[in-house]
């Protein structure tokens, strides 16, 4: 009976280095007749990195078939799984190293293994979908117990120089040399999901071809007319000489794809295959940042647009693999803790060799739950499991790695992207009483649940994920601001609360005070700096988050002696010391920022850490008894609970 089908494994092999724009042009070779073409293209695809199987000199390192088998061992190793283990191989290319034999039967060669069933697809993009669709109707008809697919590229030896000399380069043969790269990206497929982890269950595929009513628009090796294919000359030199070798988009074109794409997705949401708004991560292939703003539109038009906060693309930093990028994107999605149980997913590629459309939807699941629910599901016996023999082999060699699998699992499963961190305080030292040992104890609790639900806030997982936008940053800065700004004026009003026997605090809030007009000033210039107009951002109004934020913390600053400013103190300047520089860097690298552009967060990282060396200092002058250790904890639980609000009204 057929039965559920689980994707329970990721991997992606990307070749060499990541070269940057300048780094690629030496290693394809380019004259300076076609610069301004180059830099064109480059400016609308948006990709700052990619990769090549290419030495400094231009020359072959790998072939097609090896990176595949790289990225098929790659989400072996994520599973856990042995080659023995596999069934079937799908792979999807747009080319393979040799004419003949199919590009599956040489992955697998590579690969060894045992004997399997093959499935080479062919096209362009969506061959791997299509791949992805056999794969999984194997399974889920029980004919194997776990299979794996692969879509990989390497195209970089078809656009080196040396293959465009002679005839004159067309803009349609430009625009896919300065956009294409090469990488290859794997799943493993199973019947049931991953014990003890987490799965995404594959619900539904659709591929779809439109060649019936549609031309060719892109290709490689001459017209589809007797007599002017690559093959039809008198030797290969002259198709060669012609440019028939070359690959070719037809650029102006392309609308036309995005909106014949736009009539298959309204197609599925009226069939109820899924709702635009139930959908959490949508992971779309395109092959320039340019035409993602078209798709954008046209969604908005239809009223289907799904929020463009959950899109997720690495095309920036990975380039456009072809085939292998939908695959590349799951891996880096799957690996950076961006799915959590429950979450629905949302793949789409669309093809413009002839007009193909290929989609999946799949639901991130819980190991453990989703065995329960698929063994009460009637008619659902168990399937003898033809993988005990090697897994009982095996068992050894993979216990050693368990403790570290178990320890990731258990953070995805908890959607935190990366590691937690301690509490900024450390831990309680021998010589603390019983008020300061319990006061650093509870802080620690609270800062948990504090980075824990940060982390949750969707423009913080995005930048924890390198998925965040220029603007993203812009409006997090704008929000900060109009908090930060009126910092000073609390701490001051918390100073001139203070009484003559706890001087040692309305001394620290004083010199705190003076700082915190540098603060925001710093700020501001990070967001004209990264594109912001001053006025905007000095004209901005608080957000809800912040609104509570500033109401409390001017409410405690006036009470008679607000020693339980320290736990607020605790919660905003740990956030500097423990979150703010790890952002600036992630802020830095992802989006390409200067020095400059970031300095607000770069020096909180740095600056908290002085700041919080006097906390740790002020908690031990002994003006912490019972009373006030409460009331220190409970203040850093509001103002935890209050920030964490303010990160998440930047996105509303």
């Amino acid at each position: 009976m057929a039965g559920n089908v689980y994707l329970t494994g990721f991997g992606a092999y990307l070749p060499g280095e990541p070269l940057d724009s300048e780094q690629m042009a030496r290693r394809l070779g380019a004259g300076e007749r076609g610069a301004a073409l180059r830099a064109r293209v480059l400016a609308a695809n948006g990709i700052r990195t990619r990769h090549y199987a290419l030495d400094e000199r231009g020359e072959v390192t790998m072939l097609n078939e090896e990176l595949a088998a790289e990225a098929v061992r790659d989400a072996l190793k994520d599973r856990d799984l042995p080659i023995e283990s596999v069934g079937m191989l799908a792979a999807g290319t747009t080319q393979g190293d040799l004419l003949v034999p199919g590009f599956a039967s040489m992955v697998h060669g590579r690969l060894g293994g045992p004997a399997m069933e093959l499935l080479s697809a062919g096209g362009v993009c969506a061959s791997s979908m299509t791949a992805l669709a056999a794969a999984a109707r194997a399974v889920r008809l029980g004919e194997h117990d776990a299979a794996v697919v692969v879509g990989s590229e390497l195209v970089s030896r078809s656009l080196r120089q040396s293959r465009y000399e002679g005839a004159r380069s067309t803009f349609d043969a430009e625009f896919l040399r300065w956009t294409l790269s090469d990488g290859a990206g794997a799943a493993v497929l199973e019947r049931a999901p991953r014990p003890g982890g987490l799965s995404l269950r594959l619900d539904w595929t659709h591929v779809v071809s439109y060649a019936n009513e549609r031309p060719v628009c892109m290709s490689a090796g001459g017209e589809p007319v007797a007599g002017q294919t690559w093959q039809d000359g008198a030797d290969l030199g002259e198709a060669v000489g012609q440019g028939l070798i070359r690959l070719r988009q037809d650029v102006k074109n392309l609308p036309a794809l995005f909106r014949l794409g736009l009539r298959e997705f309204m197609g599925l949401v009226r069939a109820g295959r899924f709702r635009p708004e139930d959908v959490e991560h949508v992971l779309c292939h395109y092959s320039a940042e340019h035409f993602r703003g078209e798709i954008f539109d046209l969604l908005r038009g239809a009223d289907l647009m799904i929020d463009e906060r959950r899109w997720f693309t690495n095309l920036h930093s990975r380039g456009n693999t072809g085939a292998a990028s939908i695959f590349v994107m799951l891996a880096e999605a799957w690996q950076t803790g961006r799915f959590a149980p429950g979450d629905r997913i949302l793949l789409i590629v669309p093809e413009s060799g002839r007009y193909s459309f290929a989609f999946a939807h799949l639901t991130c699941v819980d190991g453990s739950v989703e065995a329960e629910a698929d063994a009460a599901r009637p008619g659902n016996a168990p399937a003898v499991d033809r993988r005990a023999a090697t897994a009982a082999l095996s068992h050894a060699e993979r216990a050693v790695s368990l403790p570290a699998r178990a320890r990731f699992e258990q953070a995805v499963r908890h959607a935190v992207p990366v590691a937690a961190t301690p509490s900024p305080l450390g831990r309680p030292l021998p010589e603390d009483g019983d008020a300061v040992r319990w006061t650093v104890l509870e802080l620690a609790r609270v800062w948990g649940d504090f980075e824990r639900q940060v982390r949750a806030v969707p423009l913080v997982r995005r930048i924890d994920t390198h998925t965040a936008t220029l603007a993203d940053y812009r409006r997090l800065l704008l929000h900060l601001r109009q908090q930060v700004v009126e910092g000073g004026r609390w701490i001051s009003r918390a100073a001139s609360n203070f009484s003559v026997e706890l001087f040692a605090l309305r001394s620290a809030a004083i010199k705190h005070a003076a700082e915190e007009h540098r603060d925001y000033q710093l700020l501001e210039r990070d967001f004209v700096a990264a594109g912001g107009d001053l006025a905007e951002i000095q004209g901005g109004r608080k957000n809800i988050g912040s609104e509570a934020l500033s109401a409390f913390m001017f409410h405690q600053a006036s009470q008679p002696d607000p020693v339980d400013l320290l736990g607020a103190m605790f919660i905003i300047e740990g956030l500097g010391t423990a979150l703010a520089l790890g952002w600036a860097d992630s802020l830095r690298e992802q989006l390409w920022l200067r020095e400059d552009q970031v300095r607000f967060l770069a020096y909180h990282g740095e600056a908290d850490d002085g700041h919080f060396a006097e906390l740790a200092h002020l908690l031990r002058e002994g003006v912490l008894d019972a009373a006030r250790a409460a009331r220190v904890v409970r203040t850093a639980e509001v103002v935890a609970r209050l920030y964490t609000l303010q990160l998440a009204e930047v996105d509303a």
